[in-house]
């Protein structure tokens, strides 16, 4: 899969957690926003991690040594 694809992935998933949020645990104004603000939060640093670590895959800073024996 590549970049974007998985991207779209963690888009779909935000948005999909957060209508679970705003149907299941409708509590007032306040509360909404707060649970929204989470979830977004949330998703944004999953998604964060996910593409450090991708990206570091492309090109290692530790290259191994290749021992001619």
């Amino acid at each position: 899969m590549g970049f974007f694809v998985t991207t779209l992935i963690f888009v779909a998933i935000g948005v999909i957690a957060s209508l679970c949020a705003r149907i299941c645990c409708n509590r007032g104004p306040s509360a909404n926003l707060l649970h929204l603000t989470l979830i977004i939060t949330a998703t944004v640093c999953c998604w964060l991690m996910w593409a450090i670590v991708y990206i570091a895959q492309m090109k290692p800073l530790i290259v191994p040594i290749l021992s001619e024996e």
